[in-house]
């Protein structure tokens, strides 16, 4: 991951933001909203600055709010990616958060959920966790994911995903630029037992789901465009 844009636009972090609450569950730490008796639930897994990032505990309470169960775990246990510490470039910090380790840690959260009564789950993954939501979905841990501006996923990824998927592309974006996101769609048109979905956005760049500036109308209504479609893919699979 070089990250030149993982880097831009970097959130405040804020340990006490959104309508939810922090608990643990599955061994992690996670960010808890929505009706809690719910049998159906979603995970949000973040981009490198975590769980913490304001911007994706409002969306995760809008997701809440369409009577989702919404859980976005702390898959760097306290440590996300912080641009400003040279001593820690992100090659080296994701050295220590590998999206492999982010898949096995999911493991339990997801063993958790279902225990509790979940029956269906559906997982999102922005960036660095969009990465973690193709291996899971990859095997029957979730019934329904959702790609936003995804890092590190090939193609081979894509060939091997088993569970309804739609992936929202950025028009701007080093990580996965838009010749790969139609390479992804090629792919999954070509398993015409598979429901999928497969967007491109105009004008935006890697980021601009969760990292967007609320003072620019344009930024916002881009990013709540693909919030809008990431939840009625999940009312559609869930």
């Amino acid at each position: 991951m070089s990250g030149s844009q993982c880097c831009e636009n970097p959130p405040t972090l804020s340990p006490s933001s959104g309508g939810g609450s922090v608990t643990e569950i599955g061994g992690l730490k996670a960010y808890v909203c929505g009706p809690p008796d719910s049998k159906l639930a979603v995970l949000l897994i973040s981009d490198i600055y975590g769980y913490e990032a304001p911007l994706l505990r409002k969306l995760a309470d809008k997701v809440a709010a369409a009577g989702f169960h919404v859980v976005v775990p702390d898959f760097f246990h306290g440590d996300p990616y912080v641009p400003e510490n040279s001593e820690r470039p992100l090659p080296v910090w994701i050295r220590y958060h590998g999206t492999d380790k982010g898949f096995e840690e999911a493991k339990p959260v997801i063993a958790a959920l279902k225990s509790k009564g979940i029956t269906a789950l559906g997982a999102a993954g922005f960036c660095w966790g969009a990465k973690v939501v193709v291996e899971l979905a990859k095997s029957d841990f979730i019934q329904s994911a959702v790609l936003l501006h995804p890092s590190l996923v090939t193609v081979d990824d894509i060939k091997e995903v088993k569970a309804p998927i739609a992936i929202l592309g950025a028009e701007f974006d080093h990580m996965t630029p838009p010749e790969l996101i139609k390479q992804f769609r090629e792919v999954l048109l070509s398993k015409p037992e598979l429901n999928c979905f497969v967007k491109l956005f105009p004008g935006v760049s890697h980021g601009w789901t969760v990292r967007y500036d609320e003072g620019d109308e344009k930024a916002v209504k881009n990013a709540e465009e693909a919030h809008a479609d990431m939840l009625d893919w999940f009312l559609q699979c869930l």
